[in-house]
């Protein structure tokens, strides 16, 4: 698997977000900053039903793609922005996400996974970060561990089997380990 960066401040979060509504479209830019707010997988992320979403109560429900899991997501002020200007935009469409130019026999369909990779890695190339759409989660996992949440609740979070897998994805390097020393001196 190639290896990708998350986004490790908040210059560089701002600096995509624009670049990918300047030079990709609304709907790139939509994908990344609620990407790195629900901390969903791609597959997920694009497949979201409009009725999915409870904003009364602020939620996202939905089953992950990946482990068939029931997920329930709070949706933060920023998501529900996110979420109400597309509605409002496309308020007949089924997805959130959805695609304009592919549908069969009339059914829609969401956008497709490629052309938002694709649309991600040049430009993180711009930004030289290694930009993908893996990149959301591990930024939003990366920023919570920068802001004092524990791996475990991380953990939870991104719904992985374990905290040591966690600490691995968000890239916690041995050095970073080795820094704590330092750091903590009783």
């Amino acid at each position: 698997m190639q290896e990708v960066d998350a986004v490790t401040n908040q210059e560089d979060l701002t600096t995509i977000h624009n670049l990918l509504k300047k030079h990709g479209s609304q709907d790139y830019a939509d994908i990344w900053k609620l990407g790195i707010n629900v901390a969903l997988r791609i597959s997920d992320l694009l497949s979201i039903h409009t009725n999915h979403i409870n904003l009364d109560r602020r939620e996202l429900e939905l089953v992950e793609s990946k482990t068939g899991k029931k997920r329930l997501i709070r949706l933060n002020d920023t998501a529900i922005s996110i979420i109400k200007r597309r509605q409002a935009t496309n308020p007949n469409n089924v997805y959130l996400f959805q695609s304009n130019r592919y549908q069969t026999n009339g059914i829609p369909k969401p956008l497709t996974r490629a052309p938002v990779a694709r649309k991600f890695k040049e430009i993180g190339e711009v930004v030289g970060i290694k930009l993908s759409t893996h990149s959301m989660r591990k930024t939003r996992g990366y920023m919570m561990f920068s802001a004092g949440v524990s791996i475990e609740q991380i953990s939870r979070v991104l719904n992985h089997s374990s905290p040591a897998v966690t600490t691995a994805y968000i890239g916690l390097t041995k050095e970073e380990t080795l820094k704590t020393y330092d750091d903590f001196e009783l």
